[in-house]
């Protein structure tokens, strides 16, 4: 196979690359990957990505957020039977009394199928979720 004497030689040297700063530095290209970008690169930042930079929005600071936990209609069905064996669900004539609080939830939200009549005491309730309830003779309760 055909080498060129000179690349072999000179390969890994100094004189290579230039200056010994070239092959190795981010020095000769203007700082690595984002580097300058609120210096030398500004035109660049200004052109294609106005956004970079500043302030966008906001958190709610975690002392003030709540951590709303959310079950589904379905998944009440699902867990009633286990809900009556553990006492967490009392019967009432017809209908099945639950707490949501007591289980571990604040909020009953309406996807799914309400198979039988509930009432159900909760911090929070969506409109769909109070809506089935209704129509299945039940009842949603908001307690603080």
């Amino acid at each position: 196979m055909v080498v060129r004497k000179e690349k072999k030689h000179r390969r890994g040297e100094r004189s290579y690359h230039g200056s010994h700063k070239k092959w190795r530095g981010g020095g000769s290209r203007g700082g690595r990957g984002q580097a300058g970008r609120h210096k030398h690169k500004w035109s660049y930042v200004v052109k294609y990505e106005p956004d970079h930079f500043g302030k966008h929005g906001f958190k709610i600071p975690q002392n003030i957020a709540e951590d709303v936990k959310i079950i589904n209609i379905e998944d009440l069905n699902r867990i009633m039977e286990n809900l009556l064996q553990k006492n967490l669900a009392v019967k009432e004539g017809n209908s099945i009394k639950i707490n949501l609080k007591k289980i571990g939830y604040d909020k009953l939200l309406g996807s799914g199928v309400l198979k039988q009549s509930l009432i159900v005491e909760s911090k929070y309730f969506s409109k769909s979720a109070i809506k089935k309830l209704e129509s299945a003779g039940g009842k949603a309760v908001i307690i603080g």
